[in-house]
């Protein structure tokens, strides 16, 4: 997002003589939301930017800085790499792709060096280290809580050799047996299910509500509304009602792993 909302933020906070726990109060938000916002680390909802202005008399002119919804995820992904850093807890469904969190380096370097139009090497570096960087997250032992929804073709579909693909299932297992995360595998019986449209991250934080991102080709879009947001969380649990519970589905990754190649 750049820093700019929250540059204009505190300059309009100052030049109203509030402190940031003021404004909080004013806008029925935290003190810490507000630091976040300013500091460029959090992206403020609509309804976050319409409250702050009402606070701050300022028309709507904070809410006109809000970022365009139709940009490019490469632009927009900045944001939510940002807001993923601040979750509590995190549910992820993906159909194409293991998601960025939980792919090992050489898995990561196959989905990046596919990329078109075609990067550098140096480029695919760079976006390796950056993905590499997100996961430290999961260092911590306890939070953010991740769940981890996978459509089977995911798993059959080989990115990179069949090293790569056994040694990225078996991280998943480890990752699931560890107790560091949840994986759920929707098997291709299932058929047709409600989020075969969009990849789709929730997350939910301590201190603002929580957010969706989904991501299609080429697109993606942070949802703040709490209709969508309800909706797509909805979707979700709809879709892992029908997925496999977490032993079978550590045992599908191993049964897939062994496809591979991996031997225990």
């Amino acid at each position: 997002m750049g820093s700019t909302y929250g540059d204009w933020l505190k300059e309009q906070r100052e030049a109203a003589g509030l402190t940031q726990q003021q404004l909080a109060d004013m806008a029925v938000m935290t003190r810490s939301h507000i630091a976040h916002i300013e500091a460029g680390r959090r992206v403020p909802s609509k309804e976050d930017a319409r409250r702050l202005d009402a606070a701050l008399n300022t028309g709507n002119v904070l809410s006109s800085f809000l970022p365009r919804e139709d940009v490019a995820v490469a632009d927009h992904f900045e944001a939510v790499r940002q807001l993923e850093q601040q979750a509590v807890m995190i549910r992820e469904f993906a159909l194409a792709y293991i998601p960025g969190l939980l792919q090992t380096e050489k898995y990561a370097r196959a989905v990046l060096g596919s990329a078109f139009p075609p990067v550098s090497e140096e480029e695919c570096d760079r976006r390796v280290v950056t993905r590499l960087e997100r996961a430290k997250i999961l260092e911590d032992p306890v939070t953010p809580v991740l769940w981890a929804l996978l459509d089977e073709a995911l798993l059959r579909r080989p990115v990179g050799s069949e090293d790569v693909m056994a040694e990225q299932v078996m991280h998943l297992v480890g990752l699931a047996e560890a107790g560091r995360i949840r994986v759920h595998v929707l098997p291709f019986g299932v058929g047709l299910h409600p989020l075969l449209d969009n990849t789709l991250r929730l997350m939910w934080f301590e201190d603002q509500p929580p957010l969706a991102y989904t991501e299609g080709y080429g697109m993606g879009k942070v949802h703040d509304s709490p209709s969508m947001v309800r909706e797509l969380q909805s979707r979700y649990d709809l879709a892992l009602s029908d997925a496999l519970p977490l032993k079978d589905s550590a045992a599908l990754l191993r049964t897939t792993a062994k496809d591979y190649g991996h031997d225990d």
